[in-house]
């Protein structure tokens, strides 16, 4: 059975971002861009792309790269097809700038409406930026999926998908008839390198990009359900004691008498 799919990305700040980069705009309480250090696709929506993938090469079918936001940088967002993906939808307004969660989840469900043509709908666990995991099933809720949760491996089964779903001491099997919405985490496997023919391809096709009209949606919808209300960098305060002792043995006492008096042992 050839399976049609969707796979939900999003372009996130460089997770490896060194910490001198990362600056904070408290006027509207959101990260800086890093100047020099692009964007990528979040990591765990890679991974979904890689299981859609393999979806594909087993038994055929199509998959479409769906995403939503206001500045997408191209070479980024083409990077799932250039590992193989077929299509690229972009929702992209200026009025889908910094969604929260919700809005987000809307947005994407409105577009998956308008594609119409779908068996199932793939995404990473949660994004890298936030790490709320709400978006997955704000979409599943929306369109009336059921949706099958941290995935590390995935199967289409005559009209259904099997699902190993992680869990802290293991994994259970749970399934779903289609269509539905599966959320991919990192433990299904690497996500596949793109090849120079996979480059060159994705580089002469065109994505269909949709604005907020395009879908419908106007203002009052997208208002956010939630408010940052502030945003810090981390402070660290870290020291570091150094035990000497005579020898190696007299620096181990030393050290043992040092924890059990910061009631470590």
């Amino acid at each position: 059975m050839a399976v049609d799919m969707i796979v939900c990305v999003k372009q996130v700040m460089d997770p490896e971002t060194p910490a001198s980069a990362f600056q904070i705009d408290p006027d509207v309480n959101r990260v800086r861009e890093a100047p020099g250090i692009p964007p990528v696709v979040n990591g765990f929506d890679e991974n979904a792309v890689e299981a859609a993938l393999k979806i594909k090469d087993a038994q055929g079918g199509t998959i479409t790269i769906l995403s939503v936001g206001a500045n997408f940088v191209m070479d980024v967002m083409k990077k799932p097809l250039s590992m193989g993906a077929d299509s690229l939808v972009l929702a992209q307004d200026e009025a889908f700038d910094d969604l929260d969660s919700f809005a987000a989840a809307h947005v994407l469900a409105e577009a998956i409406r308008k594609i119409d043509r779908f068996d199932m709908v793939i995404c990473g666990r949660q994004a890298s930026d936030w790490d709320n995991a709400q978006v997955p099933l704000g979409i599943a809720e929306l369109l009336g999926l059921p949706c099958l949760t941290v995935a590390q491996n995935v199967e289409v089964v005559d009209s259904g998908v099997v699902v190993q779903r992680v869990l802290s001491d293991g994994y259970e099997v749970v399934e779903a008839d289609l269509p539905a919405l599966v959320t991919v985490s990192n433990e299904l496997g690497e996500p596949r390198y793109a090849t120079l023919r996979g480059i060159m391809a994705a580089g002469r096709k065109t994505p269909t990009v949709w604005n907020a009209a395009d879908l419908g949606i106007d203002a009052p919808a997208l208002e956010p359900r939630v408010r940052v209300t502030g945003l810090d960098v981390p402070v660290t305060d870290q020291s570091c004691e150094f035990i000497e002792g005579e020898d190696e043995a007299d620096s181990g006492r030393l050290l043992a008498l040092r924890l059990r008096e910061a009631g470590l042992i």
